[in-house]
């Protein structure tokens, strides 16, 4: 199974969409800003992309700042923060067989495949 994290507001989740629809792969489409991945699910993603939190993390956001978070807190606490506001998680993520991707570029996804 192939699962994107998913926005459709962003431009460059809707490339990679697209690049992944194009390329013949159907993901399974979670728009996690409503479906906000629990912190085991996003521990288990960092696992597959192989990263510290804070590199899944928008860490430019203003909400970054507003929260009081840092770059250099501890993974724990990043991670919290993400399953509490998903709006802090880089999009898109695409996960496949037992690997993930961050899709930025939208083209670093089909490495995976």
């Amino acid at each position: 199974m192939t699962e994107i994290w998913h926005n459709p507001r962003c431009s460059k989740s809707r490339q990679t969409l697209a690049l992944l629809h194009e390329s013949g792969v159907a993901p399974e489409v979670r728009l996690y800003l409503q479906d906000a991945p629990s912190e085991a699910e996003i521990r288990t993603v960092l696992a597959a992309l192989d990263l510290p939190a804070v590199d899944l993390m928008r860490s430019g956001d203003a909400l970054f700042r507003d929260l009081g978070l840092r770059k250099d807190l501890d993974d724990d606490a990043l991670v919290a923060a993400m399953a509490a506001h998903p709006a802090l998680i880089e999009r898109p993520v695409v996960i496949h067989g037992g690997k993930a991707a961050i899709g930025r570029p939208p083209e670093a996804v089909l490495a995976l495949f």
